[in-house]
Order: C-alpha cells, then sequence, then structure tokens
C-alpha cells in the first residue's frame, strides 16, 4: 500500500486485511509549508486490538501533530498491525525498511524471535525501539542500536498485590467474604511467554504472602490479553465457585473487565476485588463506578518518550540527556497505584 495515504485514521485499520494494514499516516495534514525536515518514524504493533496498545500508538500521534505545529520538523508516522502473527510483522518491517523509515518503533509479536528483526533493521542501518513486549536480552546485545522503553513487570504485580493488601487490611468484612480468614482468588493471565504476564502472575500475591495472608488460589487461566477470553473464563467460575471468589487477579485491565463483565451476566453481588494493570478509560470508568477495586497505570510517560528518542535516533544523534539509558539499551518506566482514592 502506498505512503501517499493519508486520510487512514489508526482506528480504520482493523477494517482492512492483514497483509494490508501497512498504512502511512501523516503525522500533521494540515498546511506543512513551515516544515524544512521530515522524519519517518514507522511503528509495528503486535495488534492494534489491545486497549492499552491502542492508546499509545493514538498519544504517539497527538505528540507527533504537536511536535509539528511547534517546529520546522514534519513527521511521517506508518503504522503497521501485525494481527498477533509474526510472519505478518516481519513482513510489515520489510516494507517499513523499503519505505525509507529513519527509525522502528516495534511492539513484537513473539519476544523470542527478535533476532531476526534486529538482524533485518541493523542490515538497513535503521536504529529500532522495542517496546511494552520485551526481547531476551541476548537479542537486546545483538546490536547498539537497539533499545527496549517499558517499565518492570514485576513491580506492576507487586502493586496490584498491595492493592489487595490495603483493602484486606482496612477492610477486611468486605474482603474475606466467608470470614474463613483466607483470601480465595482466581489469575487471568495474559499471553503465555509474555514478560509481563509470566512477572505479574508471579509478584502479585508476593505482597500478601509477605504480610503474613493466608491465599487459596481456586482457578488461574491465560485469557491473553482478551476481555472476551477472560469473560469465558469467568463464566465458568462462576459456575464452579459460585460465591467462593473473593478476588480476582487480572494481568491487564481488559481481563479484569471481562471478569466483571460475566460476574455481573451470573448475577454476583456485590462484585469480589477485582484489580487489573494498564490504567485504560474503560478501566478508570469501572474504577468510578466502584466494580474495579484497583488498577496499575502502564508508564503513563511511554508515548513521549517513544518519541523524543524516535526523533533523536533519526537525527543520528545520542539519546536526550532527559531519557535515562541503562546497561546501554534499556529505558525503564514507572507504574503507578490507581484505587478510588488516588484517581487523576
Amino acid at each position: 500500500m502506498s505512503r501517499k495515504i493519508k486520510s487512514c485514521s489508526f482506528r480504520s485499520f482493523r477494517k482492512l486485511p492483514a497483509l494490508a494494514c501497512l498504512c502511512g499516516v501523516l503525522a500533521g495534514c494540515a498546511g506543512g509549508g513551515g516544515h524544512t525536515r521530515t522524519v519517518r518514524i514507522g511503528v509495528a504493533l503486535y495488534s492494534q486490538d489491545d486497549t492499552f496498545i491502542s492508546a499509545v500508538v493514538q498519544e504517539i500521534e497527538q505528540l507527533a501533530r504537536s511536535r509539528e505545529n511547534s517546529s520546522d520538523l514534519k513527521i511521517n508516522l506508518s503504522i503497521a498491525d501485525g494481527r498477533s502473527n509474526q510472519t505478518i510483522q516481519l513482513e510489515q518491517v520489510d516494507r517499513l525498511l523499503d519505505s525509507g523509515c529513519d527509525v522502528l518503533c516495534v511492539n513484537i509479536v513473539d519476544r523470542t524471535a527478535a533476532a531476526v528483526l534486529i538482524d533485518k533493521v541493523s542490515a538497513a542501518d535503521v536504529p529500532v525501539i522495542f517496546f511494552n513486549r520485551q526481547p531476551v536480552q541476548e537479542d537486546i546485545r545483538r546490536w547498539e542500536q537497539v533499545y527496549y522503553v517499558g517499565p518492570k513487570g514485576e513491580q506492576s504485580g507487586i502493586y496490584q498485590g498491595e492493592i489487595l493488601l490495603e483493602e484486606w487490611n482496612g477492610n477486611r468484612a468486605s474482603a474475606d467474604r466467608n470470614a474463613d480468614g483466607v483470601l480465595q482468588y482466581v489469575m487471568l493471565e495474559g499471553e503465555p511467554g509474555h514478560q509481563d504476564a509470566l512477572l505479574r502472575s508471579e509478584y502479585a500475591t508476593k505482597p500478601l504472602t509477605d504480610a503474613g495472608v493466608p491465599l487459596e488460589k481456586l482457578a488461574s487461566d491465560t485469557a491473553n490479553w482478551s476481555r472476551a477470553q477472560a469473560a469465558a473464563r469467568m463464566k465458568q467460575w462462576c459456575k464452579e465457585f459460585g460465591a467462593g471468589v473473593e478476588a480476582v487477579i487480572a494481568n491487564n485491565d481488559d481481563m479484569a473487565l471481562g471478569a466483571i463483565d460475566a460476574m455481573k451476566e451470573a448475577g454476583v453481588d456485590p462484585l469480589p476485588l477485582v484489580v487489573g494493570v494498564d490504567g485504560t478509560e474503560p478501566a478508570l470508568k469501572a474504577l468510578e463506578e466502584g466494580e474495579l477495586l484497583g488498577t496499575v497505570r502502564n508508564a503513563p510517560d511511554m508515548p513521549d518518550v517513544l518519541l523524543e528518542l524516535s526523533l533523536a535516533l533519526a537525527d543520528g544523534g545520542p539519546v536526550p540527556e532527559s531519557i535515562q539509558v541503562e546497561d546501554g539499551h534499556y529505558i525503564w518506566l514507572p507504574y503507578y497505584k490507581l484505587t478510588s482514592d488516588t484517581l487523576p
């Protein structure tokens, strides 16, 4: 598809065939007479259906427009939806490189398949910034112009556990429904093998166990970050455990909301304690309405860091001083706990 297409919005890509969803997006379509430089940024997504990733890209687009309006810089964003297929994403990366992108931002489909992609960009001498989905360390170190931007997954799990612990200590009667002194919970896990799914699942109960709270895991299953899949899992657990579920720990907000959907449909009232991760708009709404106990805001600075780092690398310059790099490749971003008491 030609990079000259300017009318495609990010939201419209889901309507295109899988192999045709590489679309050039002009970040500042109005005017442009004062622009003297052009930077081409390719953005390859694992799936635009992910609520958090969709929000990140929309924010990057807004930031790019703002930068254009206040400088002589023209920013061309080319966004590709990999539709959760690594083969498709690699083909899209080839097209982005062929189209003359100065830098790539990659939300990789399969974090274990990064070596092939890195070899492609290094051969083309195009810097690459992975974000949100972290390649293995061995691959990150294949080339000096490879970066990873994102938070540390274990921290989000710890924050989920802290939110539950605060509720357990401060509102025991509501948290311990059956008054047996044990917190019975189910866990909805993200994509198998994803670093955040693994770390969030491992660390979410740590604050509770460290504090001596007795726990009983009733069930856990993968729901692949999907609201619909999580609803299906939770529907079955409602039949199996009834009101015995006192807490739902979900690796992301979409799955937390899917669990809430299923419990509301099953007539569970009051809802158990439900925690997610990302801080998406739908999750904040559920938090305001009292359906979600808490969530963990996922790196709100990510869009800004991705754009600033992309512009610096595209210009051949060093990483901006405002961006701290660890081990030459990693830019770690913070999480933030969100409850009804700390809503923005």
